[in-house]
């Protein structure tokens, strides 16, 4: 008899059924001995929802390199693989799991305690998250100690309960007292943490302003956020999935959502890359705003206004407007090449319409990304890459290069493969993002990181084993 809970019981069973029914090729590949059981559940909990057709044709499109995929690598593939074979599914499960939405709390074995949200919007969740981390570095840029780990819980605790937990004095917003007394109040008078703990030096004390959520950090806070989404997918041509920095894979229904919602921020930026057929990028261009057809023209920017052009409908109730209803067949994106040659070597050079009246088009110049031969194009002329180059060698690698780092390349060094006081070229076939910890591991004379012409990374372990970090595969 098994001394296991029932959910734990149920579990093993479905995973049973899912292997035998389901997926022959996972049950195949556990009993060779090239994936894990861990690796195997997490296959069939992501496939669970569909039928067995389904079910193997994602397990097909993941399987051949699951061996080799981190598990957090490998759940976001399979997930990305079951939106592409069925979206609707897909959104489905989101929208049933989101009435499952929770707070959970939980004790640690170590004695003290754990708190998490569960199912909750993915875009909230990066806000909620961002504005955290932005707390994190007011404490410690206050002087509070501690790593980022620590200052992140600390900052979510502040968040949640109104309380500012910043040093006495450690801020330019302090301010001795009379006597030099003070105290620590958080917004609506909470109590914060401070002062110097019992045991602490005695000294002075100086009142903190109000804590987080009283103006420090503004209440609607929203960091910026990665989305990247097929353009099939964008214009409604197909139903693929998107991609969420932070987060993972997302369906396609709710890729569109954000993609709408971002285009009703001006503060939004937009990017185009072009891939092969495995989803490598080969092409990438930055937007700017196309330029107006002539001042006092209300149409469509670039474009001809004519005696017959009707005008478009203004105030707050016109269809399309900010408060106003969607014009009619809802707002649609549109992308259209320009007739123009682009970057020599490139992709054209295209348009791309949000359809949203009175917002201008936004033109985009699609350059090459070197996957082969290099012609030094970005390279830039000192050690510092700037911010083109920064920006290309993260969309070409999305994540940190390590074997099996997952660490964002905005939050990674740009690291010269060569050194470059040894000669080596500041440009993108000898540039790549590595974590600071992968950065060090590769200056230990025992490892060796070489980039190919393809922009793989071949990393030889000091016992001989090599292991390639190919560049990301976006969702096509």
């Amino acid at each position: 008899m098994l001394g296991i809970s029932a959910g734990d019981a149920e579990a093993m069973l479905d995973l049973a059924w899912q292997l035998e029914v389901n997926l022959p090729g996972t049950k195949a590949a556990f009993r060779a001995g090239m994936v894990t059981r861990d690796k195997a559940a997490i296959i069939a909990n992501a496939a669970a929802l569909l039928d067995p057709a389904e079910a193997r044709a994602a397990e097909a499109m993941v399987l051949d390199r699951a061996g080799s995929l981190t598990p957090g690598a490998l759940r976001a593939a399979i997930q990305r693989a079951v939106m592409e074979v069925n979206p609707d599914k897909a959104k489905e499960r989101r929208e049933h799991m989101a009435r499952r939405t929770r707070v959970e709390r939980w004790a640690e074995d170590s004695g003290n305690a754990g708190l998490a949200g569960r199912e909750l919007p993915p875009a909230e969740v990066l806000a909620a998250d961002q504005r955290v981390t932005a707390w994190a570095r007011q404490l410690r840029q206050a002087g509070l100690e501690g790593g980022m780990d620590a200052l992140r819980a600390r900052a979510f605790l502040d968040i949640l309960l109104g309380i500012d937990s910043r040093p006495l004095g450690r801020h330019p917003d302090s301010s001795h007292r009379q006597g030099g007394q003070g105290h620590r109040d958080g917004p609506g008078g909470a109590p914060g943490r401070g002062g110097d703990g019992p045991g602490g030096p005695p000294g002075p004390r100086t009142p903190a302003p109000a804590g987080p959520l009283a103006g420090v950090i503004p209440p609607g806070f929203a960091g910026r956020v990665t989305l990247t989404i097929p353009a099939t997918t964008l214009l409604d041509l197909a139903g693929r999935p998107g991609e969420l920095a932070g987060t993972g894979p997302i369906d396609p229904a709710l890729a569109r959502d954000l993609a709408h919602a971002a285009a009703r921020n001006p503060r939004s930026t937009w990017c185009l890359t072009v891939t092969d057929r495995h989803g490598h990028a080969i092409g990438h261009g930055c937007a700017r705003p196309a330029r107006a057809a002539g001042r006092g023209n209300r149409g469509t920017p670039d474009t001809p206004r004519g005696p017959d052009t009707p005008d478009t409908p203004r105030g707050p109730d016109a269809p399309g407007t900010p408060g106003g209803p969607d014009p009619p067949g809802g707002r649609r994106f549109t992308l259209a090449p320009t007739g123009q040659p682009g970057p020599p070597g490139g992709y054209g050079t295209w348009r791309l319409a949000a359809g949203i009246p009175g917002q201008r088009d936004l033109r985009i110049d699609i350059g090459p990304l070197p996957a082969g031969d290099c012609d030094h194009r970005h390279q830039a002329s000192g050690h510092d890459p700037g911010v083109l180059l920064r920006h290309l060698a993260q969309v070409r690698h999305a994540t940190c290069t390590g074997p099996g780092c997952r660490r964002p390349a905005t939050r990674a060094d740009f690291e010269h493969n060569t050194p470059y006081e040894a000669g080596g070229r500041t440009c993108l076939c000898n540039g790549n993002p590595k974590c600071r910890f992968d950065h060090r591991l590769k200056q230990d004379p025992r490892w060796t990181a070489e980039q190919l012409p393809t922009g793989d990374i071949r990393w030889t372990t000091p016992s001989g084993r090599q292991y390639v970090t190919e560049p990301t595969r976006y969702p096509i």
